[in-house]
């Protein structure tokens, strides 16, 4: 039995009324009258033998029935979208985006870029470094380095590296304090803590390391707190006070200079970082190239910690 789908016009209008929740919303959005809608809707209706919207006077809403029959169109079209962007992201050359949490992509993407960038030459990359992650199916963005279990969420993930944190702190500040390198000492100094609030709670902060390092009861009060890990790296290299840093975010600094390690030891964070990726995204070979540089890149840290 041959099964005939129904006109896509039709399917169209139902798709932006249900989405959009009214008949002139949908009309402005495809550039159409509201009765080219309403008609489009009958035709639909007709072709279903289904009622699709109920009127209570001048206000329409999608039908019990035609819910659970919207969901279904509604990611139809979804995927219609995704495929529309990879196209014109392959018509115009299209730009390889970065999505990040901010820290990650300032401190640890952001000093290595030069090496991606001499080996593929004429690639131009946008970065947007945002906490907030992207949709599910990586419909307007390529990649998205992000930290913990939210990975699981999109479509391709792949680990990248486990963080570990240490002590750091300027070099005029060790200079002015030398017992910086005692942890008993360290309690009693001024201190730059990090709070990313409380979805991170197991996050490694001051109290556990200086427990960790056999400092009774550590109640300490920081100078500042800061809820951006680079923000607080920056206020450590003006000299600020000590901040418990991760080693992917402080490297640059350490290499430069900036900053000085007060501990061999280090703590480790509780989860990885990620790469993700959505399901067309390896369609392009500008994205596979970074993709594989940028997890050649985490082999590094990795070998080291």
């Amino acid at each position: 039995m041959k099964s005939y789908l129904p006109p896509l016009r039709a399917l169209q209008a139902f798709e932006a009324f249900g989405r959009l929740g009214s008949v002139s919303s949908a009309a402005q959005e495809l550039g159409v009258t509201s009765g080219a809608i309403s008609q489009q809707i009958k035709v639909l209706e007709d072709h279903l033998k289904l009622k699709l919207i109920n009127k209570d006077g001048r206000r329409a809403a999608l039908s019990k029935e035609a819910r659970a029959y919207h969901r279904l169109v509604e990611e139809g079209f979804d995927r219609l979208r995704i495929a529309q962007a990879v196209v014109q992201r392959a018509k115009m050359g299209a730009d390889l985006k970065v999505s990040g949490l901010p820290t990650l992509l300032l401190k640890w993407l952001n000093p290595l870029l030069h090496d991606f960038q001499s080996r593929a030459e004429g690639i131009p990359l946008r970065l947007e470094a945002t906490h907030i992650e992207p949709d599910a199916e990586m419909s307007a963005d390529m990649f998205r380095l992000t930290y913990g279990s939210i990975a699981q969420r999109y479509p391709h993930s792949r680990q990248l590296f486990v963080d570990e944190c240490f002590p750091v702190c300027s070099p005029a500040f060790l200079e002015q304090h030398p017992q910086a390198r005692e942890a008993e000492a360290l309690a009693k100094l001024p201190l730059i803590d990090i709070d990313w609030g409380p979805a991170y709670s197991t996050v490694p902060r001051w109290t556990d390391w200086l427990s960790k390092h056999g400092v009774r009861d550590p109640r300490i009060k920081p100078v500042a707190v800061h809820s951006l890990s680079s923000s607080a790296l920056e206020a450590a290299a003006g000299g600020q006070g000590a901040v418990l840093a991760q080693k992917s975010f402080a490297g640059f600094d350490l290499e430069l200079g900036r900053l000085v390690r007060l501990s061999d030891d280090s703590l480790p964070m509780p989860e990885p970082y990620f790469v993700c990726w959505g399901e067309t995204t390896l369609q392009q070979s500008n994205a596979r190239d970074f993709l594989n540089w940028v997890i050649s890149m985490a082999r590094k840290i990795t070998a080291t910690v």
